[in-house]
């Protein structure tokens, strides 16, 4: 049978064929996914669901965007890939997009990647060039999964069975001033730090921790690089978490919603003291920048931008939170983080328990702590949409329930 063949149609075949043809790193799929259209899904059975998650916090403009679409067509049927030897109108203008929406002083710049991981290892070899190569960063952090990258995420499950790795690498609690001030030093080449911790649970940084950061980096002529992966590019009601905070960081990693799902991450350097770091012939990505990336990630930040869903993305935020409040059911806590990236603690309740039983239900949620469901939904989602959801959610908490027992 070809590859383009398709003689099986039910979801539990499919899975079947995934097994049998995939390194298994991710373990089984929960769905096998067919089509979207703006915050819903349908499976390859016909069943629709309300996805909360958009791809870890990728999708920002929802599925099947008319005017992604549209771009994305038209960049494939004038040029795809042309290498890094030339450039193209595309990528100036994406970069250009990005530096402004930064606030990016004169002498800023892009590097383009094809993923966030990327970006970290950008990010790391940039720091390098300091003539230093401590790094500080957070217990809890995830900055991606390749050899450098996971040398500064703090799970031990993911780091251990890929030791040894970079080193010079020190974890500090997060929010800890103290603890910060006393690891960073003349040694220290770069402090990495994620606004919002994602994948520990979405846990905010608050504002003095990030400006003490920004100070102490400062005083040992340290680069502050921010991860905003995840928080960037609209989510958290600004175009980047940081400005909630008014710090301004060395240099910053993109990727996730940059795209709305086309592969692309860029490290933004801030100024042209640090952007003058890394010279020519010091880094380089085959695909970093191709122009249908570069074309998707213009007209995703041209969009947000028209559509106003940045303010939109911090007012749905806080109208989740006053929603989910409301029920006053006893079995979930009070939600946390910033804008349209959600955490809700969940008690006497395992995440996997409530996830499944949200799947059942139509909706599609992530198990980002054993104690905690995080959404991450389109920046298009409506407040009917979330509001459909909080209205299940203490169904859904019954489901759970009776299925653990």
């Amino acid at each position: 049978m070809s590859g383009g063949q398709e003689r099986t149609t039910s979801q539990a075949e499919w899975l079947e064929r995934y097994g049998a043809s995939h390194i298994g790193v991710f373990g089984a799929p929960g769905l096998v996914i067919s089509r979207g259209e703006g915050c819903w899904v349908w499976d390859v059975d016909g069943r629709r669901y309300l996805d909360l998650v958009s791809g870890i916090a990728v999708n920002a403009l929802g599925h099947s965007h008319p005017e992604l679409v549209a771009a994305i067509s038209k960049q494939a049927g004038e040029l795809v890939h042309v290498s890094n030897f030339f450039t193209t109108t595309a990528q100036v203008g994406a970069a250009e997009r990005i530096l402004a929406l930064a606030d990016a002083p004169a002498g800023s710049g892009v590097f383009f990647t094809n993923s966030g991981t990327e970006s970290v290892e950008a990010a790391i070899k940039l720091s390098r060039r300091t003539g230093r190569s401590r790094i500080v960063a957070l217990e809890g952090a995830f900055h991606g999964r390749s050899t450098g990258a996971l040398a500064l995420t703090h799970k031990a499950a993911y780091r251990e069975p890929f030791e040894p790795l970079i080193p010079h690498v020190v974890h500090v609690p997060p929010g800890d001033v103290a603890a910060l001030r006393a690891a960073v030093d003349e040694r220290t080449a770069m402090v990495l730090l994620e606004p919002v911790q994602g994948e520990a649970g979405v846990l905010p940084l608050d504002g003095d921790y990030l400006r003490a950061a920004r100070e102490v980096t400062r005083e040992v002529g340290a680069l502050l690089v921010l991860d905003e992966i995840q928080t960037g590019i609209g989510r958290t009601g600004a175009w980047f978490a940081h400005q909630h905070h008014g710090v301004v960081p060395d240099a910053m990693t993109l990727a996730k919603g940059l795209g709305g799902g086309v592969p692309i991450g860029a490290l933004v350097t801030f100024g042209p003291e640090t952007t003058a770091l890394l010279a020519p012939g010091q880094h380089g990505s085959t695909f970093g920048g191709n122009p249908l990336a570069c074309s998707a990630a213009l007209t995703v930040l041209d969009t947000i931008e028209s559509e106003g869903l940045v303010t939109r993305a911090g007012e749905l935020g806080e109208h989740l939170v006053a929603a989910v409040a409301a029920l006053e059911d006893p079995r979930l806590g009070p939600v946390r983080g910033l804008g349209l990236l959600r955490a809700i603690p969940l008690r006497g309740l395992a995440s996997t328990d409530v996830v499944a039983a949200a799947r059942r239900a139509g909706f599609i949620v992530n198990p980002v702590a054993p104690d905690a469901i995080r959404l991450a939904p389109p920046l298009v989602i409506t407040a009917a949409e979330l509001d459909g959801f909080v209205t299940a959610l203490p169904s859904i908490l019954d489901d759970a329930t009776r299925s653990s027992s």
